[in-house]
């Protein structure tokens, strides 16, 4: 079972990175002009206010059940993970994007070039930086996933927290080398265009990361259930009972990263009473939780009913 508490690390590390790299980045780009780094601190603004809506998110799918949310709140935490993938490819992507664009169509060619030397020393002072929130969110994201692999484990897992700040951190780190690469190369070269370039190639990375985000939540937000292997394997486990003559539909759905409900029908055998299988739908609910503790409702519906009493 995947625990929120190194997430939650992973989380605070990066908004605390974040925050110090967008002020040093704004900063060199107020002295330089660069439009590459101008969209590096759009970057980590943004990376900044996603940390934020990511710890909401995780703080409020905590909340427990009531009466105008009877299966809890766990799916606030997709809701703020899919605002937090809109938050990346709008402002994130769409800002980068632009100040590229921007800067190519108003670029004097034949300008002379500021001294890029406050752009190196950002830029290696955020690698740092970044490097320390990437290595814990690695560190966490490993430790999450196990022996899957990490595409695997991103597509099965139902905690997208885990793997967010990881693909972020990723983004800002690919981030900075293509913000090198615009600087160093625009003064090698003495061509202007190629800062502009570097935005938006910016741009477009975190256009690519929030894609992937938003198409991995969509399915938790929808009502996404487990997996065929899961699922065949709780069919096995309810058919294992003494009085089940064999199992009928069974219906899932993730409510939250741990809140699995899960909805199955049942074929008694003929000639048990009703006490036994009374006992039998207890043992089959602890069979399958104690397995599955994520498994926090498990309903069953008799499908053929005991003749005798």
């Amino acid at each position: 079972m995947e625990g929120h508490g190194g997430s939650k690390a992973a989380i605070i590390a990066a908004v605390i990175g974040n925050v110090a790299i967008a002020v040093v980045k704004f900063i060199a780009a107020a002295f330089t002009g660069s439009s590459a780094m101008i969209s590096e601190g759009i970057h980590s603004l943004v990376d900044t206010g996603n940390g934020g809506l990511l710890l909401h998110g995780m703080n409020q799918s905590k909340k427990p059940a009531d009466a105008d949310h009877p299966f809890g709140h766990g799916k606030e935490l997709y809701f703020w993970t899919l605002v937090v993938s809109v938050s990346i490819f709008g402002i994130g992507g769409g800002l980068s994007l632009y100040e590229g664009i921007a800067h190519i169509r108003h670029v004097a060619p034949e300008g002379i070039l500021s001294n890029p030397t406050m752009n190196y020393i950002v830029l290696a002072i955020a690698a740092l930086i970044e490097g320390w929130s990437f290595s814990v969110a690695f560190r966490e994201f490993r430790k999450a996933k196990g022996k899957k692999r990490a595409l695997q484990y991103i597509r099965e897992t139902k905690d997208p927290s885990t793997y967010t700040v990881v693909l972020e951190d990723g983004a800002a780190m690919f981030g900075l080398v293509f913000a090198f690469l615009g600087v160093f190369l625009g003064h090698v070269f003495q061509n202007p265009y190629l800062d502009g370039a570097a935005s938006i190639v910016i741009g477009l990375l975190l256009m690519l990361v929030a894609f992937v985000l938003a198409f991995e939540t969509k399915g938790l937000l929808l009502g996404e259930g487990v997996g065929p292997v899961m699922l065949s394997d709780i069919r096995r486990r309810v058919e294992s009972e003494p009085a089940v003559e064999r199992a009928a539909e069974i219906l899932t759905m993730y409510m939250g990263p741990h809140d699995l409900v899960v909805n199955l029908g049942v074929c008694f055998r003929k000639g048990i009473t009703v006490e036994q299988a009374h006992e039998a739908i207890h043992r089959i609910e602890n069979n399958i939780q104690s397995v599955y503790p994520e498994c926090t409702r498990v309903y069953i519906e008799a499908e053929s009913l005991p003749y005798s009493t």
